[in-house]
């Protein structure tokens, strides 16, 4: 077995790996609702 079969075969790494989406999915998130709110606010 090598060693990326025993990593993808672990459910710690899949669960770290689903916490490091969804840290950088909210990170994005914020990124756009920053960006967009610095564009709404120029309009004014």
């Amino acid at each position: 077995m090598s060693s990326l079969q025993m990593l993808l075969a672990d459910p710690v790494v899949w669960g770290s790996l689903l916490g490091l989406t969804v840290v950088l999915a909210l990170c994005g998130y914020y990124v756009w609702l920053f960006l967009t709110n610095i564009a709404k606010s120029e309009e004014k």
